[in-house]
């Protein structure tokens, strides 16, 4: 049977895949069906065909999972966010374990066990930052929301489940102020308008907020009352800033901040350890399951305080700085000047001495910063972006060979990739999975490695 767009077919999920999606075949031919998981039978309309797979959507349930739930989201099959969120939560969190289980099996790794995932206690409202675009509706009114999955249209939204509850108060006032006011916001098709996003960055010990306005020019009529009204209304607002994007991009922030309330920045804490964020500085969305992939990290790592350690793609210093209470020295490496900037200023911040922190691409710099330093680090953090370590990079660590590699991640297909070019020189006993993103497709995992004993005869 060949498999057609536009076509509708019964189909039994057999299994899920690595965005979540429910996983049939047709003679042996694979169609992916979104929001439908393992056990199901749906009837499929297939929307798009390729040489080895199709995609499709589900039109009915025929037999439904008892793992499906009632839908407390009106918005989420539009916007792609939380992709799982027709799932009771306990399931989610199977088929990521499962997932992280397939990514080792392709890479005949399955000798490797995976512990069971850290779930989240609470796995709601735990987004420490909102980026809601505006623009203008069909009718030519002002609206604020969230992008359609794979377009520009703005869904307007009710109640997020994933982003904090404060935050978005604050956003839907900012917004009612700007439309009762009659303030420009950005036309798309004309490129004219003034606000772009409303970026609401909260600290979630602190309670203190960062309000963002990402403009395309700098004609806010009534800043003043704005800025009076909200920092009124909202005493946990310590600092509002207009951010200047005037380029046609899907980039939110452009490079520019003016500062128009407090000073720029706002404090939060992870652990014991105290961050400065600003408004382009990275920082982890979700701070409780931060915390709790940075103590297993640590514990993988079972420092005594004589050790160097490496901390390659640092960010803003936040491994390296949980780190180094136990380390005897710290060098982090990171390719953003700004996160550079921020790991330094958050090392002084918490009275840090022994943490050094480089700017440069991996790769390039690891060998010079060894060489300067005239390291011979026993462990090394790795924390690379999607893509996983670059080959370079994995032979550089294969001529260094630290006593111990632990792999933080946020992909388990280039973490499967990498553990396997590791494997010669590395033991590799177990990967724990972290569920930092509850009811999305995303997995995080931490790995250990150990150094293989040459035995000498």
């Amino acid at each position: 049977m060949q498999v057609k767009k536009g076509e509708e077919y019964i189909v039994d999920i057999i299994d899920n895949g690595l965005d979540g999606e429910g996983i049939a075949k047709i003679n042996d031919f694979t169609i992916f069906v979104a929001q439908t998981v393992k056990g199901e039978k749906v009837k499929a309309l297939i929307l798009k065909v390729n040489k080895s797979y199709a995609f499709a959507k589900a039109i009915e349930i025929i037999e439904k999972s008892e793992n499906r739930v009632y839908e407390d989201c009106s918005t989420y099959r539009r916007c792609g966010g939380c992709s799982l969120r027709y799932l009771d939560y306990d399931t989610t969190l199977d088929i990521k374990e499962e997932m992280v289980k397939n990514c080792l099996n392709k890479f005949k790794l399955n000798n490797i066990k995976v512990k069971p995932i850290i779930a989240m206690g609470n796995p709601f409202n735990y987004r420490n930052k909102l980026q809601y675009p505006l623009g203008i509706d069909r009718n030519g009114n002002a609206i604020m929301g969230v992008f359609a999955k794979r377009s520009h249209e703005i869904i307007p939204v009710e109640n997020c489940k994933i982003q904090n509850s404060l935050s978005q108060q604050v956003a839907k006032d900012a917004f009612e102020f700007i439309k009762s006011n009659n303030i420009s916001v950005y036309n798309e098709a004309s490129l004219n308008g003034t606000i772009r996003h409303i970026i609401i960055r909260i600290g979630v010990i602190t309670n203190e907020i960062m309000l963002i306005l990402v403009v395309n020019d700098n004609n806010i009529k009534k800043e003043k009352e704005f800025v009076e009204y909200i920092t009124h209304k909202y005493p946990e607002v310590k600092t509002i800033i207009k951010n200047y994007n005037t380029k046609n991009t899907n980039v939110i922030l452009g490079d520019k901040n003016e500062i128009i309330y407090g000073d720029g920045y706002i404090y939060d804490y992870l652990g014991d350890y105290k961050f400065k964020i600003s408004p382009l500085s990275f920082y982890q969305t979700n701070p409780v399951q931060t915390e709790a992939l940075y103590n297993k990290a640590l514990s993988y790592a079972s420092l005594t305080g004589k050790e160097t350690v490496l901390d390659l793609y640092c960010g803003i210093g936040t491994i390296g700085i949980f780190a180094s209470k136990k380390a005897k020295q710290v060098y982090g490496i990171e390719v953003i000047e700004n996160a550079v900037k921020d790991a330094q200023e958050n090392a002084k911040i918490n009275g840090i001495k022994n943490a050094n922190f480089y700017c440069g691409e991996v790769e390039n710099i690891l060998s010079d910063v060894i060489d300067k330093n005239n390291i011979k680090p026993e462990v090394v953090f790795v924390d690379p972006p999607r893509k996983g370590l670059d080959n370079k990079t994995i032979g550089i660590l294969k001529e260094l060979s630290p006593q111990k590699i632990v792999y933080i991640s946020c992909n388990p297909a280039t973490l499967a990739r990498d553990l396997s070019l590791l494997q010669e020189k590395y033991n590799i006993e177990e990967v724990t999975p972290v569920d930092m993103f509850p009811y999305t497709s995303h997995v995080e995992c931490v790995s250990v490695m150990k150094l293989k004993q040459i035995v000498k005869h």
